[in-house]
C-alpha cells in the first residue's frame, strides 16, 4: 500500500483506534528490535554521555519525576 493511502486510512480511524494501531507498530518493531542498527553517531554520543555520568558531570532524573513535572506544568496536576 502506496504512503498515502495508508495515511488517508488511518485519518479515518478514531483515536481509540489509532492508539491500538500505534501499539501494535511498536510491539512489531520491538519483536525486530535485533535486527535493528544503532547508527555510529548515536553510539558516540551514549558514550559521551556515559563518560560524563561516570565522572559526575551528569545528574541522572527519574522518568516518572520529568513526566509528573511535566504534567503538572502543563496540566495543572500530577497524574
Amino acid at each position: 500500500m502506496e504512503p498515502d493511502k495508508i495515511a488517508a486510512e488511518i485519518n479515518r480511524l478514531s483515536v481509540a483506534q489509532k492508539l491500538i494501531l500505534a501499539q501494535d507498530i511498536w510491539d512489531s518493531i520491538a519483536q525486530d528490535g535485533g535486527k535493528l542498527r544503532m547508527p555510529e553517531w548515536q553510539k558516540n554520543e551514549l558514550e559521551k554521555r556515559y563518560a560524563q555520568y561516570q565522572h559526575g558531570k551528569m545528574e541522572l532524573l527519574d522518568w516518572r519525576e520529568i513526566h509528573n513535572e511535566l504534567r503538572e506544568r502543563h496540566y495543572g496536576t500530577p497524574f
